[in-house]
């Protein structure tokens, strides 16, 4: 029998290979344990430690503080206005998720299912990036690196924040944050501007084709600018549609009756035009860039406003100022309603008193002021190019108190529209401090942005005699009860510098008699000011206005100015009418009190600037002819109750009938044509003034009836007084002014005939 012979079978080939693979799959994994330890520990660039990642560093934004520590504004670098996570609506949630990720809510920062995908076929059935991972990106990356190997220790980095991030914060918290933190462009931080500035409304009014739109834009908002490019937004719109379709977030019905929609944008550009007290915000903004250029950091570098995050301490009371827009905007409403009515019928609506020439060179001068101009001049275009535009109609958005409407007209068109819109401006200032609690430069500084308050200047009328009668009562010591004749008054050619004679009239045309400078300040009489100003000459008048602040270099040294023919801000009038609540001191007004850095070490103090400039008798006995002019004369519609029933006020005015019963001292002034109203209001311890008129002297109402300035100017003043008094822990005195000791001058005319009447009986040979 023979043996069977058994070989030895040969070693398996493949088992070496095994080895090897697992070999190299150990260290493979090994390797990625360590690169991510290393980018951990930092060894790839630094990351961000334990408190950056609570509270992720930014450019601090700069706070405007009020006087009663509201912040009324913010500078900033980046126009971010956080939102909460229940102010974003479901389908915004939705589309994010639905085009970004997913699985959002079922990783923990990093999607490894995406990451697999990503890796094989090498991109190009979409990325990995999870919404944690691009916030991580957002908060603490630079931008993508140009080569692999940057982007991969970039990407390494993601995901070290990205899984701390999701330690430290909820889904809700995460989505909120990425929402809050993505540059969408055009000033646009965040969705809450985004929304705003892209389709005019708040995040929780967005319709499912608006978020996808926002949401299309997460991509890459440069490419997918709904201003620059419209077509690619659609179209990146219709891929997120698709996609919340495709996840059972709407139905195929909505996305395909969405996806065939125009793409509709309602661009609103945001920038500081918001909010409360905005003309004094960019007051503001023009003093700290002033201050910043004499002011250098201890490293000879400059303060930036937008991003040091410094507290700008002001004067502004929220609540006076919120007063003071409330009135302007209640009486401007009524006011332009008038307005517009009487001007049916004007064949040179808004302009009157006026040629159609005078008309054209206005709106050209217009035309060639506007941004529209300045902006086609940088493209190079010609001046004919230019103002052919001005005559072809186009989309845009004009003002109206009813709300903004968007129409279709031309630019020419735009700009007479906009100067038929009258204008207002209100400041109110506690004459003992200088300091100003309220600041209205306009009734809507989105549109119109020219401060009335300080930047511009109108002519005054009748609120310049207060300060003839105050230079004659300091000069020459007349009493309120002191009789003049009311009869024309003729300043002889030669005199004073005169071409030829100047006999100013009464505006109603009525003379005869005597009159008391009291009541000749209370119905403004023209020709007793006149024979005022002829006893002392203008230059005393000038040189005292000058010491209450006015700029006098313009101001032609003229007996006419004792009417009003100069032109004077607001800022002036209050300033200078403070000097006689301050008995006879002059304060300048003051807006910044303090400034400090981020750290809260002061860089500025306030130092008030004062200066006498009338003796306490002559300032109290201005007082007491003023309030002449709230008792009896044109500011008696204060006190009583018949202007209720006036048909002029059931027309343009709310909140009667005032009936303030304590002392006020005011005047009121109308210029020519009726082209301002202005109403100076005084108590105790707070000035007002209110100035009221269109943009260009020639938009005014067509009598004095409505164009006075006890109709335009004096409702908003008393209609801020009486919300000032009602708010009690405001402080408004309702008291008498205070009488200077030893007053030499007699105020009370009952007592003044009887002191004249023993004087005469006493003297008899004398009189």
């Amino acid at each position: 029998m023979t043996k069977k012979k058994i070989t030895k079978k040969p070693a398996n080939k493949n088992r070496k290979f095994i080895k090897l693979f697992w070999k190299l799959f150990s260290i493979g994994i090994l390797v990625l344990i360590f690169f991510f330890l290393f980018a951990s520990w930092g060894l790839f660039g630094k990351l961000p430690d334990e408190t950056s990642l609570e509270n992720p560093e930014k450019n601090l934004a700069t706070e405007i503080i009020g006087s009663d520590g509201v912040t009324l504004g913010k500078f900033y670098k980046e126009n971010r206005t956080p939102v909460q996570f229940d102010q974003l609506p479901p389908h915004l949630i939705n589309a994010l998720i639905a085009t970004e990720d997913i699985r959002f809510f079922d990783h923990s920062g990093i999607d490894a299912k995406g990451t697999l995908r990503a890796v094989v076929y090498l991109g190009t059935k979409g990325g990995a990036s999870t919404i944690t991972q691009q916030l991580s990106k957002l908060f603490f990356t630079e931008n993508a690196s140009r080569n692999i190997f940057g982007r991969v220790i970039q990407k390494s980095k993601e995901w070290v924040i990205a899984t701390r991030l999701e330690e430290r914060y909820t889904k809700e918290e995460i989505l909120t944050m990425y929402f809050n933190e993505y540059d969408f462009l055009n000033q646009a931080i965040g969705i809450e501007s985004a929304s705003n500035i892209y389709f005019d409304k708040a995040p929780k009014d967005l319709t499912i084709t608006e978020s996808a739109v926002l949401v299309g834009m997460f991509k890459n908002s440069s490419l997918y600018n709904p201003v620059r490019n419209p077509v690619g937004v659609r179209n990146r719109r219709n891929v997120v549609l698709g996609q919340m379709a495709k996840y059972d977030f709407i139905t195929e019905e909505v996305k395909d009756s969405i996806q065939a929609t125009e793409l509709e944008i309602t661009f609103t550009p945001q920038g500081h035009n918001e909010g409360i007290a905005t003309y004094f915000r960019e007051y503001a903004r023009k003093f700290m860039h002033d201050w910043i250029k004499e002011n250098p950091k201890t490293d000879e570098s400059e303060y930036n406003i937008y991003s040091d995050g410094l507290k700008i301490y002001t004067t502004i009371d929220s609540k006076m100022q919120e007063y003071a827009e409330a009135a302007v905007d209640a009486h401007m409403r009524n006011l332009q309603k008038e307005f517009d009515r009487q001007n049916k019928k004007n064949k040179l609506a808004p302009f009157r008193d006026v040629t159609k020439l005078e008309i054209d060179q206005i709106l050209k001068s217009a035309m060639k002021r506007s941004d529209r101009w300045r902006k086609m001049k940088k493209q190079g275009k010609s001046n004919k190019e230019i103002e052919k535009s001005f005559h072809i109609k186009t989309k845009m958005r004009i003002f109206a108190w009813s709300g903004d409407i968007d129409t279709l007209m031309t630019p020419m068109d735009s700009i007479r529209y906009h100067k038929s819109i009258l204008q207002a401006s209100l400041m109110s200032m506690t004459p003992q401090t200088g300091e100003v609690k309220a600041w209205v430069g306009g009734i809507n500084y989105k549109y119109f942005k020219y401060d009335m308050v300080k930047s511009g200047k109108r002519q005054i009328g009748s609120t310049f005699k207060p300060f003839v009668y105050a230079t004659v009562i300091d000069q020459m010591h007349m009493s309120p009860c002191d009789t003049l004749p009311n009869t024309l008054h003729t300043i002889p050619a030669g005199k004073y510098g005169l071409l030829k004679p100047w006999t100013p009239k009464n505006s109603g045309g009525k003379y005869g008699g005597y009159v008391t400078l009291k009541k000749a300040l209370a119905q403004s009489i023209n020709t007793v000011t006149a024979r005022l100003i002829d006893r002392v000459g203008p230059a005393p008048v000038l040189e005292l206005v000058s010491k209450m602040g006015v700029d006098t270099k313009s101001i032609v040294e003229a007996p006419s100015i004792a009417l009003g023919t100069p032109d004077v801000s607001l800022y002036e009038m209050v300033g200078a009418y403070s000097t006689f609540a301050n008995q006879g001191v002059y304060i300048k007004p003051s807006l910044i009190t303090r400034i400090e850095d981020k750290n809260g070490t002061v860089l500025f103090q306030n130092v008030p600037e004062t200066k006498d400039v009338l003796s306490q008798e002559a300032a109290y006995v201005t007082i007491s002819l003023m309030e002449g002019v709230t008792r009896s004369g044109s500011g008696q519609r204060l006190r009583s109750k018949w202007a209720g029933n006036s048909p002029v006020y059931k027309r343009i005015i709310t909140g009667y009938p005032w009936e303030f019963t304590n002392p006020i001292a005011g005047k009121t002034g109308t210029t020519q044509n009726q082209s301002d109203g202005w109403f100076m209001g005084v108590v105790p311890n707070l000035v007002t003034g209110v100035w009221v008129g269109g943009e260009d002297r020639s938009t005014h109402f067509g009598s004095i009836t409505y164009g006075q300035g006890a109709s335009m100017a004096l409702p908003i003043w008393a209609n801020y007084m009486r919300e000032c008094y009602n708010n009690e822990g405001l402080h408004i005195s309702k008291e008498d002014f205070i009488e200077p000791k030893n007053l030499s001058i007699e105020t009370d005319c009952n007592k003044w005939k009887e002191n004249q009447q023993e004087t005469k009986d006493d003297f008899p040979d004398e009189f």
